[in-house]
């Protein structure tokens, strides 16, 4: 099941990521988010 969350982001975070979304392949923000959170989560352990 997934949950809605909402983060708030400056403009050039929000540019990065566009950047980040032309070379691979995320489906839209939410999914590049949760991607990240991800690699960070594992990274940690």
């Amino acid at each position: 099941m997934k949950h809605r969350i909402t983060i708030t982001v400056d403009e050039r975070t929000i540019s990065r990521m566009q950047e980040a979304m032309r070379g691979k392949s995320f489906r839209n923000r939410s999914h590049l988010v949760e991607y990240a959170v991800q690699s960070f989560l594992e990274e940690e352990q």
